[in-house]
């Protein structure tokens, strides 16, 4: 449909699982790795620096031999059994070749951080180029080692220590040291990066001390089950001599169409962006990790190229069909596709395949949303009743080929979400009714609803993709009395209005969080100012209340049971409509790449399926020779022509 707008902040306790996590811990194994990296010009180091830990630096200060004081100085660590690693990655995995992903929004800027960074598209960015403190486990979600080999937690659960690991090296050459966390949090507290919610998240902590050069301290104010989510799993370090004497202003207009130096495994080389076209990343060859067991097999392909089709998934799909685009995620808009167009060429071949996946991500939410700053919809009656008008059961079922299922929640397909929340039921005539009582209780000659001489006149901007879906809604408020005027934009213009509050109803998509954080979405402090989650201007006092209660709150049922009361409270606000979320997450790909057992990562979300590609799959020489000739000599390859479903997930328990 539309591309999701999945903001970091909605998402800081979930960003860096799916697409950090998850992507980068791909597992060890004992095949030897290709030379296909060979051709590789590494055309970003600067600086030499000697492997291993500073010499000057005492152990118990982080040095070398660190490891062996370590539990006693109260640190501790995870280490990876062999019987997790298949779920780290594939021992199969190779290094080499490319993936070309299509996308259908080129980001307004690179910035990692900071105002206009916020699409689903620079998170993914960041996640191939950037790294955190810690990770998290792929099935247990324990925390694991990622720039920070040990960390220490106090008894009253305030102060966190880690020690990075001496052997964590920029993209430039230089060493990570603790100086780099403690420019990385200054910077995300800077008003002046224009991205409150930023703010809101890490002033919950008071500056870190670097206590040594591999030792980074630091004192929550406040006691906070997601404290260590936020700090270490979610806080993105950046490269102190690059960042640490720059104001968050100065930051904005220093980085657009470049990025700081990173540690992850790949590295997106400035001159490799075509603005509006594409984008091509360049793996690592001197990726410091990159024999380590959580990341020894992901990040294998040599480039990942990204190829921009704006907001047209149809041409984007005919690229794929014609082998531009190596893969292809099925959304609302060619739903028809995955189930009418089965019998061209490379499909009857066996050329390309169909995957249906299956597994525990959040889904995350669509539908329509509302200013409820400004009239209209300052009214909860007016609010109801463009919920109440949109027939989604009749669009899942003719225009979605009931591939999808409707939802009521803003947590779906997790515990998270509230039972009792009422049903939306497609109601014209309560709709109409609700409007009345309203005042909107006479019509002018063109059947338009009229109060206080105005006709009842809404304003919509929509990208060309989202107008199959808005079309059956506007002729349904037409037939109640409302105009409702749909206006094409670019996606990336439509976010901009969002994002400074110039809006009347949104067409929205989020992405979903394994670990909901509401704050950043609900808090009334945020109502009023732009660029930030909170684009409904949603205010409450008992959720203001529950809030802080949620975030102190470490047994995870009583969690639960709070964001079951919080989600009852918003869905009581109708200050968004539910729509639908597919029935597992659709692929089509050409057959020239390996994937593990699984496909994709357990709590990998739909909105981050390319990102899972592009760092756990990989480039099969012999695959992609056969298929070669099999297009050449018009061949059929065999193998199974229906959809594969990849159920792993769905059936997996624990104790396997």
């Amino acid at each position: 449909m539309f591309p999701s707008i999945q903001t970091k902040w909605v998402a800081s306790s979930i960003v860096v699982l799916s697409i950090v996590t998850l992507l980068f811990t791909a597992g060890c194994g004992r095949r030897s790795q290709s030379n296909a990296s060979s051709n590789i010009k590494n055309v970003w180091k600067k600086y030499e620096t000697s492997p291993g830990a500073d010499p000057s630096v005492a152990d118990t200060l982080g040095g070398t031999g660190f490891e062996k004081v370590a539990e006693a100085l109260g640190y501790q660590t995870y280490v990876v059994k062999p019987e997790e690693e298949k779920y780290f990655g594939d021992s199969r995995a190779v290094k080499g070749g490319e993936i070309t992903i299509g996308e259908m929004t080129f980001p307004t800027t690179f910035r990692p951080e900071g105002q206009g960074s916020s699409m689903t598209v620079n998170t993914e960015i960041k996640g191939y180029v950037y790294e955190t403190l810690l990770s998290q486990h792929p099935i247990t979600r324990e925390y694991i080692p990622s720039l920070a080999s040990h960390w220490k937690i106090s008894a009253d659960k305030k102060t966190f220590t880690f020690r990075i690991d001496p052997n964590a090296r920029w993209s430039d050459g230089k060493p990570v040291v603790a100086q780099d966390v403690v420019s990385s949090w200054k910077l995300m507290v800077d008003p002046g990066i224009l991205e409150p919610s930023a703010n809101l998240v890490y002033e919950k902590f008071d500056q870190p001390v670097a206590l040594s050069k591999y030792i980074v301290q630091v004192q929550c104010k406040t006691v906070n089950f997601r404290n260590l989510l936020y700090f270490g799993n979610s806080l993105i370090i950046y490269p102190d001599h690059e960042i640490g004497n720059i104001t968050g202003k100065e930051f904005l207009e220093k980085y657009n169409f470049n990025m700081p130096a990173g540690t992850g495994p790949y590295f997106l080389v400035e001159k490799e962006i075509k603005a509006g076209n594409s984008w091509r990343l360049t793996r690592r060859p001197d990726y410091w990790a990159a024999n380590y067991a959580t990341s020894k097999y992901g990040a294998n392909f040599d480039y990942v190229s990204y190829l921009v089709v704006k907001d047209n998934p149809n041409l984007l799909y005919e690229k794929f069909k014609g082998g531009e685009i190596d893969l292809f995620r099925f959304s609302m808009a060619t739903t028809e596709k995955w189930i009418k167009d089965t019998d061209y060429e490379a499909i009857k071949n066996g050329w390309v395949r169909r995957y249906r996946f299956f597994n525990n991500g959040p889904m995350g939410t669509n539908g329509v949303t509302f200013n409820m700053r400004r009239p209209p919809f300052d009214d909860i009656r007016v609010r109801k009743a463009f919920i109440m008008i949109y027939p989604r059961e009749t669009i899942v079922e003719k225009l979605l080929y009931n591939e999808y299922e409707t939802y009521d929640t803003d947590y779906p397909n997790t515990p998270y979400a509230s039972t009792t929340n009422p049903k939306t039921v497609y109601d014209p005539a309560a709709a109409a009714k609700l409007l009345s009582e309203a005042g909107w209780t006479s019509r002018n000659s063109e059947g338009i609803l009229v109060k206080n001489g105005k006709p009842f006149v809404i304003e919509m901007a929509i990208s060309k993709d989202s107008e199959r879906w808005m079309t059956p809604y506007q002729q349904e408020l037409k037939n109640i009395g409302v105009d409702l005027r749909l206006k094409l934009m670019d996606w990336n213009s439509i976010i901009k209005n969002i994002d400074e509050r110039n809006f009347q109803i949104f067409a929205y998509g989020y992405s979903g969080l394994v670990t909901p954080n509401p704050e950043t979405s609900l808090q009334s402090s945020l109502a009023d100012k732009n660029d930030n989650n909170n684009i409904q201007g949603f205010k409450n006092a008992r959720v203001d209340q529950l809030l802080p209660i949620y975030d102190s709150t470490f047994d995870v049922a009583s969690q639960i049971k709070i964001i079951n009361e919080i989600d009852e409270i918003e869905h009581g606000y109708y200050m968004k409509s539910h729509w639908w979320n597919p029935k597992g997450i659709r692929l089509a790909v050409w057959d020239k790449f390996g994937m593990p057992d699984y496909g994709i990562s357990k709590y990998i979300q739909l909105s981050y399926v390319y990102g899972a590609a592009g760092l756990s799959w990989w480039f099969d020489a012999d695959k992609a020779s056969a298929l070669a000739e099999a297009k050449k000599s018009k061949k059929d390859l065999g193998g199974n022509k229906n959809i594969i479903e990849f159920t792993f997930w769905r059936d997996f328990h624990e104790t396997k």
